[in-house]
């Protein structure tokens, strides 16, 4: 049974649930249900569907998560940075509106679940560890710049195209004079609407008298104002006739079975997008629901997180969507609503059956700017230039990836974005690891602490050097720290020990073995003495099993003040009359005993 509820949380939690849950559930999944109906229909647009595709991947998805997902709040659909990238990586296969596109994005829906189901009965959720959060950050910053600038066809009533921020940018210029006013007018209210609601709508409702709670939550529900409103004028004002882009006829009905195309030349196509989306989204989700669950005391499993979201987008398509994921402002909006349990998405998932079954007739004269207007607030919303700032004066690097993500992402698009940000963030990496912190330390007077000789004033032995290396040892920074050593020794002949005083290395690969062997054969035939200090347990059990401990000239020490007895006594000696000496300083202090007096 352990066993069971290990692979379906819903054993866990099922067992204790009650009423009282039943009711809380309910209601953020009404309130939830509100949001994401508007949400689904624009993040279908976004991603070049059509927009009962949005409503279908909001319904077994999130009856999937349910059963297989582990946090109590998060809420599963469509989310705006997925959604393009689903169009760039299905554009570049088929002609956008065609049913090839949409087999297309339910086969890329199918491959990212299995590919996440993989990983997580792999345990494999560290790979995700490989997107650094300034990466994510530049990624979805330049990512919302994309996504708002792609909408801006839809404000204007305009036809325009591009991947990235410089073809969409003269592909707008190009169709401007084109534009048509009355879907301007449409979609610049709905947007001011759409931010004045954001900031400006719970105040008032709390100035009449709403209480605060319920004030926010039917703020959340703005853009159904929004979409009831552009209705509305469409039909006083017969603005369909006028040029202004509707969404038209939505299918009635439960979202069809599908199966996803098993051709290799698509799979093939479709699994380099299929693993980006994944591992984006799967970060993008387990840190919204690591963030909701903390506030709760709960805990959240980040591998069986992976099978959760895999099981969705495998539900996704077979189900008639697109690939799915943990949405923020969604997530949020469920949790401050009083989801208490998964259960809170399969009861939005039914909300949404009801509207695709009785309301989607209501939608037809819908405008699309009033979604793209929709999309467009979301996402800029994401966007955080501050964190530029911020990045570099902590690091430099870090800025660097960032920055190279951003550049890269508004350049070349969202995918080659996010391999050049990892890559290079792995290149730092590699960088800043191949010349890792070290220093000379010595022993602090009257303690059994060694610092840095640059930054304290320490005690020293002129035929003693000690060299404490802050990184473990790989194949990267091996050879720096032969080059290390051996300039110590050649600046110092009078040295006849050198310590190696290792408390921050966590591991020594075969390559850095074999620096110690080069290390340890050097110093030998210079007549100095190799020693090691304060080794790791783990570091110790793996150089048991060379020869490495065998050959070595001098001694391995539990702690540096063991070495520096050991090596320096006459140091030693100095150090315990400070020490002795800072005792009876504090024993004088304590007493109150004053030798002036």
């Amino acid at each position: 049974m352990t066993g069971l509820r290990r692979y379906f949380p819903i054993l866990d939690w099922g067992r204790s649930y009650s009423r009282g849950l039943l009711i809380d559930d309910l209601m953020a999944a009404v309130i939830v249900t509100i949001m994401l109906i508007p949400q689904s229909l624009a993040y279908a647009l976004l991603a070049g569907l059509p927009p009962e595709v949005g409503l279908y991947a909001s319904i077994l998805p999130l009856v999937a998560y349910a059963l297989f997902g582990t946090s109590r709040a998060l809420a599963v659909g469509p989310v705006a940075v997925v959604s393009l990238m689903t169009a760039t990586a299905v554009g570049r296969i088929a002609q956008t509106g065609t049913p090839e596109y949409l087999t297309a994005a339910l086969t890329l829906a199918f491959i990212s679940g299995l590919f996440l189901i993989i990983l997580g009965l792999f345990r494999a959720g560290f790979l995700a560890n490989f997107l650094s959060h300034p990466v994510i950050s530049g990624f979805i910053t330049a990512s919302g710049i994309i996504i708002a600038a792609s909408q801006l066809k839809h404000i204007f009533g305009i036809p325009a195209s591009g991947h990235n921020l410089l073809e969409i940018a003269l592909s707008l210029a190009e169709h401007l004079k084109s534009l048509n006013v009355f879907t301007v007018a449409v979609g610049v209210s709905a947007t001011l609407f759409l931010f004045w609601v954001r900031k400006g709508l719970k105040p008032l409702l709390m100035r009449v008298g709403i209480g605060e709670r319920l004030a926010g939550q039917l703020a959340k529900a703005g853009p159904i104002g929004a979409v009831a409103l552009s209705i509305l004028a469409v039909l006083v004002f017969g603005l369909g006739e006028r040029g202004v882009a509707i969404v038209g006829d939505i299918p009635t009905g439960l979202p069809p079975l599908t199966l996803p195309h098993f051709d290799m030349d698509l799979w093939s196509s479709l699994v380099g997008s299929a693993v980006l989306i994944s591992i984006i989204g799967f970060v993008e989700s387990v840190s919204v629901a690591q963030t909701l669950a903390a506030k709760r005391r709960q805990r959240i499993d980040a591998d069986q997180e992976l099978i959760g979201l895999g099981a969705a987008n495998v539900a996704a398509g077979v189900s008639g969507g697109y690939p799915v994921t943990g949405g923020f402002a969604r997530s949020v909006v469920n949790f401050d609503a009083g989801a208490r349990t998964p259960a809170a998405g399969a009861f939005t998932a039914v909300g949404i059956c009801l509207a695709a079954l009785f309301l989607t007739p209501l939608l037809y004269h819908l405008p699309k700017a009033t979604l793209a207007a929709t999309i467009i607030v979301a996402v800029l919303s994401l966007v955080d230039f501050r964190m530029l700032g911020q990045t570099w004066r902590y690091s430099k690097s870090d800025f660097l990836a960032m920055l190279a993500t951003i550049l890269g992402t508004l350049g070349f698009g969202v995918e080659v974005g996010v391999v050049l940000g990892v890559g290079l963030s792995i290149l730092l990496f590699l960088y800043r690891t191949s010349r890792p912190h070290c220093a000379i330390v010595g022993q602090v007077p009257g303690t059994e602490h060694f610092r840095n000789v640059n930054r304290h004033q320490v005690l020293t032995s002129k035929e003693l050097v000690t060299l404490r290396i802050d990184e473990s040892l790989y194949f990267a920074n091996a050879r720096f720290l032969e080059d290390r050593i051996y300039e110590l020794v050649a600046a110092q002949p009078e040295i006849r020990h050198v310590v190696l005083m290792c408390p921050a290395v966590n591991d020594i690969d075969a390559s850095a073995l074999e620096s110690l062997e080069a290390i340890n054969h050097l110093l030998k035939d210079a007549r100095v003495k190799f020693h090691l200090s304060e080794v790791k347990g783990p570091v110790m059990d793996r150089l048991k099993r060379s020869r490495f401990l065998d050959d070595l000239t001098g001694e391995v020490f539990l702690s540096q003040f063991d070495a520096m007895q050991a090596l320096a006594p006459e140091l030693a000696e100095m150090a315990a009359r400070s020490l002795k000496n800072r005792e009876n300083e504090a024993t004088r202090k304590r007493s109150g005993f004053d030798p002036s007096i």
